[in-house]
């Protein structure tokens, strides 16, 4: 069958290094798949692989990858000829190969590995250190000593080894949706300069990277979703000329709708109109969603420029070290006691600290869990009855942290009474691992391919037509004119539905309308300042909004509203999962006719936030 008329299947069965190992085994025995891929990585993962190679140099991958999902369906894999991709090689991605081989020849299979290298930046962090090479969101030099350093890289040698005739390709760091372009690259002989296409191909990839994120997990939602105990994995229909079909497999829980899919969508966006990855400047801005059928969502309309001449890379390095506690605190004024104990808990230690020569704490937190902490002075429940005290503090020496968890389990009977239920034990100090991003020219880099005994080296491209320094722009929408108009407020759920997460520090809110008429009314009240002053009590940078026309909706980005990132932060939630449902209730202004023309709209109005 010609490539135009053909359809490759792909099947992502891990969203991060711990997802249930089920996913792979249903894509494999039930989901009728061409390609498993898996997503392992995150920055904290890879400083998680550094530590576990410093101490078992055979280590430093995901060890599940093996372990768990290609040693029991090895066989199963290899008899319906299904083509595996992964990230899951980590900081040793040869290790991980070597173990893999022992695998197949326990399990009597032949299939033929190929591994992805040349993203491991370590021996080049003196040089970059010494040109100056600064952080760059935040614009900070590079630190003295770093734990790792891997650059992104693109899906151009994911596709050369499945051109080699690789049957598992195995990568180290690489940009996650280039786990499902790759595999698009090879099947249809895409080209460097097909930049719609590889825009289209990468949002493929970006859609199935989260795995159940795309088939109604975390859907705002929820009650709509079926069958949370037997969730069905994604998988993408892909077509040559860049749309696809996303699904899972029949029989399976979930919820596959044009609203799940475009939840997923926004998730760790920037830009929608200029969505930099190492292959493709991407523009989703005007994609658009379709039903195709029962459980069926076909995704079009992705468009693309040339890429950029660098690659992004991400570097950790250990900034002293953290601790955290929790206890829960019954009995009327709840939150309040909870404060004053940690309060009190925070106090006695830096009093305890200085005595043995140590200094203050360097940064400290108190969240009282029941009581809202999150909405800041939206809380509605500062009167709860029973809540949990969290505090996070962090410290440049380990020793002085000692001091503070010993000094936890005294509230029980020095503080307010109703303190019980503390979690974990003593508290025990660990490593504060930072992010510090950074741009490295392409040319810096040589991807190698290492397959059968040969190694294949993949060149960047770099394109020099000056279009890598634009993309084509969507019409954006405009606020709703509210003159002469009589107002009411309802809650924003009632007009719309989102997701967020993050991206280092910069948290990411995707606001996506319920109907086309009301994306008007809700740009009119969601500016930046509203937001910004929404989320005072996190929101430390500036607030960016940016237009979503193809799917009727907003993007948000919060810079430095996470407490440092989820790999530095001593919040609760350090990766901005609950940003988007903490928004959901702020006030939106609307006709006030709606609500008299709308039953269910109506409903919401006694709802609104004070």
């Amino acid at each position: 069958m010609s490539a135009a008329g053909r359809v490759v299947r792909i099947g992502c069965g891990a969203g991060f290094w711990g997802d249930s190992p089920d996913g792979p085994a249903q894509l494999v025995r039930s989901g009728g798949i061409d390609y498993l891929v898996m997503d392992y990585l995150a920055e904290i993962t890879m400083s998680i692989l550094v530590r576990m190679k410093a101490k078992r140099p055979e280590l430093g991958y995901a060890t599940d990858f093996v372990s768990m999902v290609m040693r029991p369906l090895a066989r199963d894999i290899a008899e319906r000829g299904i083509r595996v991709v992964t990230n899951a090689g980590g900081v040793n991605p040869l290790a991980c190969r070597e173990a893999l081989q022992a695998v197949f020849a326990e399990a009597g299979v032949d299939l033929k590995i190929a591994v992805v290298l040349g993203d491991d930046l370590s021996a080049s962090c003196d040089r970059y250190r010494a040109e100056g090479i600064r952080e760059m969101f935040s614009d900070a030099p590079m630190p003295a000593s770093l734990s790792s350093v891997n650059a992104y890289l693109g899906a151009f040698p994911i596709a050369a080894a499945l051109d080699a005739g690789a049957d598992v390709v195995i990568t180290g760091r690489a940009v996650d949706s280039a786990i499902v372009l790759g595999p698009l690259i090879h099947e249809f002989d895409w080209r460097p300069t097909d930049y719609d296409l590889l825009s289209a191909g990468s949002l493929a990839g970006h859609v199935v990277e989260c795995g159940t994120q795309a088939t109604g997990g975390v859907f705002t939602d929820w009650r709509e979703v079926e069958g949370w105990d037997d969730m069905g994995f994604p998988i993408a229909e892909c077509s040559a000329d860049g749309s696809f079909v996303l699904t899972k497999p029949a029989g399976t829980g979930g919820l596959v709708t044009p609203r799940t899919v475009a939840e997923q969508i926004v998730y760790e966006v920037g830009d929608p109109s200029r969505y930099i990855l190492p292959d493709v400047v991407a523009d989703w801005s005007a994609v658009k969603l379709e039903e195709a059928g029962t459980e069926r969502v076909r995704v079009s309309g992705a468009r693309g420029a040339a890429p950029t001449a660098s690659y992004k890379a991400s570097a950790t390095y250990a900034d002293g070290y953290r601790a955290g506690a929790t206890m829960m605190i019954a009995g009327r004024h709840a939150a309040a006691k909870a404060r004053a104990t940690g309060e009190a808990i925070l106090k006695r230690s830096e009093r305890l600290m200085h005595a043995a020569g140590f200094g203050g704490f360097a940064e400290t937190s108190i969240e009282l869990l029941g009581a809202e902490s999150n909405y800041g002075a939206q809380s509605r429940a500062t009167g709860a009855r029973e809540v949990i005290l969290k505090i996070g503090v962090r410290h440049p020496q380990k020793d002085a942290l000692g001091i503070f968890a010993r000094e936890i389990y005294p509230t029980a009977t020095a503080m307010a009474q109703g303190i019980t239920g503390f979690a974990g034990g003593r508290p025990e100090p660990q490593p504060v691992i930072r992010l510090f991003s950074f741009l490295v020219p392409k040319g810096d880099i040589a991807a190698t391919v290492e397959i059968g005994g040969t190694s294949l080296v993949v060149a960047p491209f770099t394109p020099n037509d000056g279009a890598s320094l634009s993309v084509r722009g969507s019409t954006s929408v405009s606020d709703a004119d509210a003159a002469g108009v009589a107002l009411a407020a309802v809650p924003l759920i009632a007009l719309a539905h989102g997701r967020s997460g993050d991206k280092g520090d910069i948290g990411n809110i995707g606001v996506l309308a319920r109907r086309g008429d009301y994306l008007p009314w809700i740009r009119r009240s969601l500016t930046e300042e509203a937001v910004r002053h929404y989320f005072a009590h996190f929101a430390n940078g500036k607030v960016v909004r940016y237009d979503w026309p193809g799917l009727q909706g907003l993007n948000f980005l919060l810079h430095q509203g996470l407490g440092g990132g989820g790999i530095a932060s001593l919040r609760h939630d350090p990766q901005g999962k609950a940003l988007a449902q903490i928004l959901m209730d702020i006030p939106i202004e609307v006709p006030a006719v709606w609500l008299d023309l709308d039953g269910p709209l109506a409903a919401w109005q006694e709802d609104v936030a004070p």
